[in-house]
């Protein structure tokens, strides 16, 4: 019974301490606040959680048909002149006809002869391909600004006609260069890598068909 009694004193007087001792109770606590910390760990330790960004955007049909519906796009125009002439040969002389022809060719494309998933995303990376660059107008000549240079002899529209074939004919001859087309498909590139960027996709691939 001491012994019984005496275990009960130094429990009372443990408890005693710990209410009267603040300095006793906080290491307590903190004592306590460290078991719990260290299990915690022990039992989550083979457990993780990761964040990813997901940074792809998806391409949607209202986007690819918000491009299309741009139709004729234009990213090369060339203001043009030619010197048109014509002679023949007449019982009182030779006739001549000679004019001056202004034109102003606009080579692009057109988004609606895109073929089927011309625009597409790979990854990361969204890819177009586009039409083939080309002559968006075949009436380039502007005949009200058609200037007769000389004209002598006697001359029907037939002949003005064919004369103004010839003019159409070297007019586009000169402008239609590969130099100018490949000027008009890197400023295409530029405009599409810009709508694109601007759209959220942060790689760009951009060809033309062949």
């Amino acid at each position: 019974m001491g012994n019984k009694n005496k275990s009960k004193l130094s429990i009372m007087s443990i408890i005693r301490n710990i209410t009267v001792n603040p300095l006793l109770q906080v290491a307590i606590i903190a004592i306590a606040v460290i078991i719990v910390i260290t299990g915690l760990y022990w039992l989550n330790k083979d457990n993780s959680i990761s964040i990813e960004e997901n940074k792809k955007i998806d391409l949607t049909p209202t986007m690819i048909k918000s491009i299309e519906d741009i139709g004729e796009w234009e990213f090369l125009q060339i203001n043009d002149e030619e010197l048109a002439d014509t002679t023949k040969q007449g019982f009182f002389g030779d006739s001549e006809l000679v004019r001056i022809y202004y034109g102003t060719l606009r080579l692009g494309i057109n988004l609606h002869e895109t073929n089927k998933d011309w625009l597409k995303v790979d990854n990361d990376t969204i890819k177009a391909t586009l039409p083939q660059i080309k002559l968006l107008d075949n009436d380039f000549i502007d005949e009200a600004r058609t200037k007769p240079f000389s004209e002598t002899g006697t001359w029907t529209d037939k002949d003005r006609k064919a004369l103004y074939t010839k003019a159409y004919k070297a007019m586009k001859s000169r402008c239609m260069t590969t130099k100018n087309i490949n000027k008009a498909k890197d400023n295409a590139r530029i405009q599409f890598d810009n709508i694109l960027h601007s759209m959220g996709f942060e790689y760009v691939k951009i060809r033309f068909d062949k």
